[in-house]
């Protein structure tokens, strides 16, 4: 039991880690008149191709019903897609953590192609970290020779996700689905119990938190445990990093470094996540390497390995759907600066409380879209009726738990605007 608090622990230190990237980003582009303006340009047409499309007069090639890259535009899409955003953008601001694990079961609840989801969702990170973190001051951070062997591991590891993820679509694409929902029912499932249990307990102690609190992300410098003895072995070739906090630096085999960056780069291609919430845990608690470094390293691989795995292996195989990923990007700017704000005059205590259902909400989704994808194939004895009516619910429950959040945001940030406004002068 304590071993699995100590790796919900790392996984939530972890999202929050990726989280605070993820606002971070999204600030740098809000600020930036020039970026905005490059959002508008590339949303326009878009926006208007989806509207000409509604006619069925757009030909195959530019997004018809059966283009090669699987891009019908309709009006109906496009806000489907910025709502999304939208939504995922106010948990990640408001909670700190965990937007991005809801955006794949959100796009499969609203009828998206689980692979279809993960392309996409993998492209919208490239496309928001090219935006917002090419030229980030938390580059300089950055352990080239970490980010080279994690990188290296990570091109591998992608490859392998990629071929699984395509692979299984092909054979049958409802095998597809099942295999990416089950992975999500394993992942907030975990999550989301113990956020719910974390809630519990953090209420019956009573008073207030500080929601973005993250776990311990000390590097193992006590010189004992796992972190210790991988950098104690004496494997060539030896990556020094941490040179600015510990005299001479610290060494590990290049080896571990990219067995990490395998792992990730793998859990990304199949799962849509970007991989970020891995690297943390792997790195700090692992490996032994300070949060500091971590960070700015762990920018560079959510560029990298998301851009490498989206292009490679999905926008060439035309499973990348461009107008969901712009809607999701522009919805996600406007969310995470509602939701961050909004922190500022809402309980840490309430905030948690949120967090936990809105993992738990994604977990229900997926865990009711199960048994109808497990019928379809013939594993289950349930007909394809019953498996719809318990994907319906599962739906409802999932739109209601978020639909509710985000109206709570919302509605906190509007009725407490004066207040926001004096913090900020």
């Amino acid at each position: 039991m304590k071993k699995m608090r100590t790796m919900y622990a790392m996984f939530d230190a972890a999202a929050r880690a990726h989280a605070a990237w993820d606002i971070q980003v999204s600030t740098s582009i809000v600020k930036n008149r020039k970026k905005l303006l490059i959002l508008l340009i590339m949303a326009t047409p878009i926006l208007l191709v989806s509207i000409v499309s509604a006619t069925g007069d757009l030909p195959e090639i530019l997004g018809g019903h059966k283009a090669y890259s699987p891009a019908f535009y309709t009006p109906e899409i496009f806000g489907m897609s910025i709502l999304i955003g939208l939504c995922a953008g106010l948990i990640t601001g408001c909670i700190g953590a965990g937007g991005g694990f809801i955006i794949t079961p959100a796009l499969m609840s609203a009828g998206i192609k689980g692979i279809l989801a993960v392309g996409t969702d993998l492209f919208h990170i490239f496309a928001k970290a090219i935006m917002g973190t090419a030229v980030h001051k938390k580059l300089g951070n950055v352990s080239v020779g970490l980010a080279v062997a994690f990188l290296a591991g990570a091109v591998i590891g992608g490859l392998g996700g990629g071929v699984i993820n395509r692979a299984l679509y092909e054979t049958n694409p409802v095998l597809s689905d099942t295999f990416i929902s089950a992975l999500y029912v394993l992942m907030l499932g975990f999550l989301g119990i113990y956020a719910l249990v974390d809630f519990l307990r953090l209420r019956k102690a009573g008073g207030d938190i500080d929601v973005h609190g993250g776990g311990d992300t000390g590097g193992g410098g006590d010189g004992k445990g796992l972190a210790a003895r991988l950098q104690a072995a004496k494997i060539p070739p030896l990556i020094t990093f941490d040179r600015d906090l510990t005299p001479g630096g610290k060494k590990i085999p290049a080896v571990f470094i990219s067995a990490c960056g395998a792992i990730v780069g793998f859990v990304a291609a199949i799962m849509g996540v970007g991989g970020g919430f891995l690297t943390f845990p792997m790195f700090v608690y692992i490996m032994g390497v300070s949060s500091f470094t971590t960070v700015g390293t762990d920018i560079l691989q959510i560029i990298f390995t998301a851009g490498f795995l989206a292009i490679t292996q999905y926008a060439i195989y035309g499973f990348i759907f461009y107008t969901l990923a712009m809607g999701m990007l522009l919805g996600s700017l406007l969310g995470i600066q509602l939701g961050a704000f909004t922190t500022k005059v809402v309980k840490g205590i309430y905030i948690r409380g949120f967090y936990a259902i809105a993992i738990m909400a994604g977990f229900v989704n997926r865990l009711f879209a199960l048994p109808g994808k497990l019928g379809e194939m013939g594993i289950l004895p349930l007909s394809k009726e019953a498996g719809e009516i318990l994907e319906t619910i599962g739906n409802f429950l999932f739109f209601i738990a978020i639909g509710i959040f985000s109206f709570w945001v919302i509605s906190k940030f509007f009725t407490n605007l004066r207040t926001l406004r004096g913090e900020e002068e």
